[in-house]
């Protein structure tokens, strides 16, 4: 009888964790097996691709992926579109957080929609980036302030020949979105940056919430810090009102950090012309009409659901 033979990893060997996720749900909804295979197949030859099924009230089924980076993030979605044929919506990308609850308990958490209630957490942690930008020296001035407005802070500025390196640290959260698009229009397409994970720190953070004609959609949920939340919630609603189609009824788009709203913008209704056949003096007749137009609308407003497009979720990529 032949012994067992223990295999040992290799030394220094250490498995994969992603620290970005984003949530992708097909845009119709009867894709969701295909996406589901889709990712299955991707995942046997990307041991660090990570997910798990994930259920929105208002996209439908879809999974959540953990991805090493938004490089490996975009190579991904890029890859599902064309060599799977499959219409996407890719959620705003986040990092994990770590929870301390009063009661003692820790939670890893990977998405806004799972932060628990205010009053039951004690701590949050964020993961924050050492990084290092290479840039023109012309550019240092507007690289400084570009992290800054990250809520970084610089480590060091050292010089080859020309050039400039600036060390910093930011909070990875701050440069999911398009951080890198900022840097290469400041620099005028002459920066380049590389970071890697240097921990968790604990930080002032807050869930923002947004809501469409009072329903809360929870794709749209972000974290951030306190202090950002009153300008991002402004922010999304603006963009919001621009890419939310009009209804037959008014439409409130709102922001809310623990049920307290921050910001609203109002999308007016349309007017459909109830009276255009009625001839001129039929006065009474036409005010019962449009009080009937009210009262339906009244009525739609309290009941009636809003499509959100898939350009509402673009929206959460593309800050100011």
């Amino acid at each position: 009888m032949t012994e067992k033979i223990i295999v040992q990893p290799l030394p220094g060997y250490k498995e994969v964790k992603p620290f970005v996720y984003a949530g992708f749900f097909p845009v119709s909804n009867e894709d969701y097996n295909d996406l589901k295979e889709a990712i299955e197949k991707l995942s046997l030859s990307d041991s660090a691709l990570q997910f798990e099924p994930e259920n929105s009230p208002v996209l439908g089924y879809g999974v959540r992926i953990g991805f090493l980076g938004l490089l490996h993030m975009d190579i991904i979605r890029e890859r599902l579109e064309r060599e799977y044929n499959l219409d996407l919506i890719v959620t705003n990308p986040s990092t994990d957080y770590q929870v301390s609850l009063t009661n003692g308990e820790e939670l890893d958490i990977k998405s806004a929609s799972e932060l628990p209630d205010p009053a039951q957490i004690k701590e949050i942690r964020e993961p924050w980036i050492d990084g290092e930008i290479v840039v023109p020296q012309d550019y240092i001035g507007a690289v400084i302030q570009l992290i800054v407005a990250k809520r970084g802070r610089q480590k060091n500025l050292s010089y080859i020949d020309e050039r400039a390196l600036i060390s910093f640290t930011a909070p990875l959260a701050n440069l999911l979105t398009d951080f890198y698009d900022q840097l290469k229009s400041v620099t005028s397409g002459y920066g380049s940056f590389n970071y890697e994970l240097a921990g968790y720190q604990p930080e002032d953070l807050v869930r923002v919430d947004f809501y469409v004609a009072g329903e809360m959609v929870d794709a749209l949920s972000v974290m951030c810090h306190r202090s950002e939340a009153p300008g991002l919630g402004r922010e999304i609603v603006k963009k919001l009102k621009d890419v939310v189609p009009r209804q037959s009824f008014e439409v409130a788009l709102q922001a809310a950090i623990g049920g307290r709203f921050i910001a609203r913008e109002n999308i007016g209704a349309y007017r459909k012309d109830v009276t255009g056949y009625l001839y001129g003096g039929d006065v009474s007749r036409k005010k019962k009409l449009l009080a009937k137009q009210a009262r339906g609308k009244k009525r739609m407003k309290r009941f009636g659901k809003v499509d959100i497009p898939s350009e509402a979720f673009m929206v959460m990529l593309k800050r100011d």
